[in-house]
């Protein structure tokens, strides 16, 4: 049986002028991009921003996803890194990183000569790919809330109580960080409580207000109310959640102009836009 792959994440963080964030290890005695494997547990998007940050001192965001790439390391396995475009949050100053012996230096370094100092093949396939891809977006994260107590097991007669699993309140702790790695700041919800303790705890521990409202419910969202509130969220250039129910979701993907993703408990659809439009979506299930 062959062994498993190696998981690791990174980013190809640009800044304005056409800069693009390198890291040299001194072990290696490469230029490359700033990646790590995965912690145990660890969901593929907080990991990315999590090495980011400790390879960098850099907080990034999440843009578009970008392919991924899958070569041999020691030991006879595969590495398999999924990349993202990365924006700074805050402060893109680098000027007083410490070097480690894990990493030396931390450069912003023009384009064509990253073109020309990265150390491998692939990742300047993958600089190439994220350059056009560079641009300012936003995260819209379309999410089904988690899993819930059955319609049957629930002998309440009011359904917009139903409450989440143990299970789902886990999903729910797991969301964090992969709403985080968007940056996250407006959080919309359907009323009902299996939706409220979906984004719950992401509020609680951000500090961001969670939203409710009744039009993203089952009881009475109706396809124009969810058009409505979709498009006004769209507009916004910042990180929106919206968290709703399944017969609901499909028109709000109808609003941003998708395919029905079909997602189950715990599953979110990141849809990245540019003015309003949509340039690129990716989806994760939360387990």
């Amino acid at each position: 049986m062959p062994a498993k792959d190696v998981l690791a994440a990174g980013a190809v963080v640009f800044r304005p002028g056409k800069r693009v964030l390198l890291v040299h290890r001194p072990r290696y005695d490469d230029w490359s991009f700033p990646k790590g494997k995965l912690d145990p547990g660890e969901h593929v998007t907080s990991a990315a921003v999590r090495e980011v940050a400790e390879e960098t001192g850099l907080r990034v965001r999440l843009g578009p996803p970008l392919p991924g790439q899958r070569y041999p390391v020691a030991g006879g396995r595969m590495k398999a890194v999924s990349y993202w475009v990365g924006r700074v949050v805050g402060s893109d100053d680098v000027s007083g990183y410490r070097p480690n012996d894990e990493i030396d230096h931390v450069e912003w370094v023009p384009y064509a000569e990253a073109c020309k100092r990265l150390s491998y093949e692939h990742d300047l396939d993958t600089l190439r790919t994220a350059y056009p891809r560079r641009r300012k977006t936003h995260a819209f994260i379309v999410l089904r809330h988690a899993d819930a107590r059955s319609r049957k097991a629930w002998r309440r007669q009011d359904d917009r109580l139903r409450p989440l699993l143990q299970a789902g309140r886990q999903q729910a702790q797991r969301l964090i960080p992969v709403l985080a790695a968007y940056d996250v700041t407006r959080l919309v919800s359907s009323s009902s409580t299996r939706c409220v303790e979906t984004l719950g705890p992401y509020s609680d521990v951000t500090g961001w207000k969670l939203e409710l409202d009744d039009g993203l419910s089952e009881e009475d969202a109706t396809a124009h109310g969810v058009l409505t509130i979709t498009d006004d969220l769209s507009q916004r250039d910042e990180g929106v959640v919206v968290c709703s129910h399944r017969p609901v979701l499909p028109a709000v993907f109808d609003a941003l102009g998708l395919e029905d993703a079909k997602l189950d408990p715990g599953g979110l659809l990141v849809a990245h836009l540019r003015k309003g439009k949509v340039v690129a979506t990716e989806v994760h299930q939360i387990h």
